[in-house]
């Protein structure tokens, strides 16, 4: 269940034969992100057990499970910007309802990050899917 936009990127991922140009897409993505305002990097919308500094603000249309959810992240390293934008593109525009049926590492491996990240930055890559889910969860009834 992926959007069209993150689709794209993997289009893209199957277009670049190397992992240094794979790298440097990933980059340019998070580059073409707006910057998070400063008012919004606060501890509550930090995202703990990333190895960068990561922020994750939730935009909700709606509400309940119906509600389309979005939402705006930054990092100060460039390649997790760059993952932030990937998982932009994997969530925005689902329902909450949909956020947590994706399947986001199997998603993900589409991309083959799993083996091309270190290990820092696949559990940081896995907490900003998991803030994503708890985001979607606490407007899904259980």
């Amino acid at each position: 269940m992926a959007t069209e936009a993150f689709e794209d990127i993997v289009d893209t991922f199957e277009f670049l034969d190397d992992w240094e140009d794979r790298y440097r897409h990933v980059i340019e993505l998070g580059k073409a992100m707006d910057p998070l305002k400063d008012a919004f990097r606060v501890p509550a919308t930090k995202v703990e057990g990333c190895a960068s500094q990561v922020w994750i603000v939730p935009k909700v249309e709606g509400e309940g499970p119906e509600a389309i959810f979005s939402f705006h992240g930054d990092s100060d390293a460039m390649i997790v910007r760059g993952l932030i934008a990937i998982l932009h593109a994997l969530y925005s525009g689902l329902t909450m309802r949909q956020v947590l049926d994706v399947d986001a590492p199997a998603e993900l491996a589409r991309l083959g990050l799993n083996d091309h990240l270190s290990a820092q930055r696949s559990n940081g890559l896995r907490a900003m899917v998991e803030r994503i889910r708890l985001l979607a969860a606490a407007q899904v009834p259980a």
